[in-house]
């Protein structure tokens, strides 16, 4: 079932602790402002944020609280001409330090009439370098389009438009780290021209800075967790916990074979000359 389908639901829900929060916020309500104040501002009574991005700095801000399973939504505008350089991001990332888990929605720019690239990752207890890439089928530098990641104890998966363009399977049962703790929502502007755009030879042209991102949609459907283990949010009472969740329908699975084929330029499970063998959560 498309995460569309919850989108009217307008519901204040606790459950032993744990809150879900769905509905019309503004930025500060759910939000602060992490690193580069002044390189930030709110438009439209504070149901849009602006990032900018300039030689001096970037900007980037967080949710006020971590949460544990949910579904997790941004609708995001990316920076216009000769981004190439520029990374725009929106992502959760727990707070343990080298044992981190994170999911990662990061936008690498490009030259004007080139394609922006969209990469995902997945770390699980300090490991990552699940990198996948795909080219964006649309120019998300001409409007907002929505990005989003439903997280439960059986699969993550994100979403561009409500389409799956990429699943990671809770395989702990074969020894692959899932991603169980807590985690912040994250945002940022920032400059990643040392690999971002065609491994790092196409730097940033600062004539065209500042570069802006606008984000918008601050309402967040997840369970309020505290502590090293999101587990305790897996109760049945959220949605995103029930079974039709658990795996995807065959159409959103015809979907996603279609990015795949149509779109994905990298995927670390095909990286011969970095896995020689396989991740076993690839095979």
């Amino acid at each position: 079932m498309a995460p569309s389908k919850f989108a009217g639901f307008l519901l204040l829900l606790s459950i032993s602790g744990a809150v879900r929060v769905s509905g019309t916020s503004f930025f500060d309500q759910n939000y602060r402002i992490k690193w580069g104040y002044d390189h930030a501002a709110r438009f439209d009574n504070g149901q849009e944020v602006q990032l900018s991005m300039d030689a001096s700095s970037g900007s980037g801000f967080e949710s006020k609280k971590s949460y544990g399973f949910g579904f997790f939504d941004m609708e995001i505008k990316l920076p216009g001409t000769n981004s190439a350089g520029v990374v725009t991001t929106f992502y959760l990332i727990s707070l343990e330090g080298d044992r981190h888990d994170e999911m990662d929605f990061e936008f690498l720019g490009n030259r004007e009439g080139k394609p922006i690239t969209l990469q995902t990752n997945v770390y699980a207890d300090g490991v990552g370098d699940r990198e996948q890439r795909i080219l964006l089928w649309f120019d998300p530098t001409a409007d907002f389009h929505s990005y989003k990641i439903l997280w439960n104890d059986h699969q993550i998966v994100f979403y561009v438009d409500d389409i799956p363009i990429r699943v990671f399977k809770n395989n702990t049962r074969i020894g692959v780290p899932y991603p169980a703790r807590p985690m912040q929502i994250e945002a940022s502007l920032w400059n990643g021209d040392d690999w971002a755009t065609d491994g790092s030879r196409t730097k940033i042209d600062w004539r065209y800075a500042p570069f802006r991102a606008r984000y918008r949609g601050f309402d967040i459907s997840g369970c309020e967790s505290w502590g090293h283990d999101a587990r305790g949010c897996d109760s049945p009472a959220y949605w995103w916990n029930s079974p039709e969740h658990w795996a995807l329908d065959e159409a959103q699975e015809r979907r996603l074979e279609d990015v795949r084929k149509s779109y994905m330029n990298y995927d670390y499970c095909a990286d011969r000359s970095r896995h020689p063998v396989p991740p076993p959560e690839c095979l």
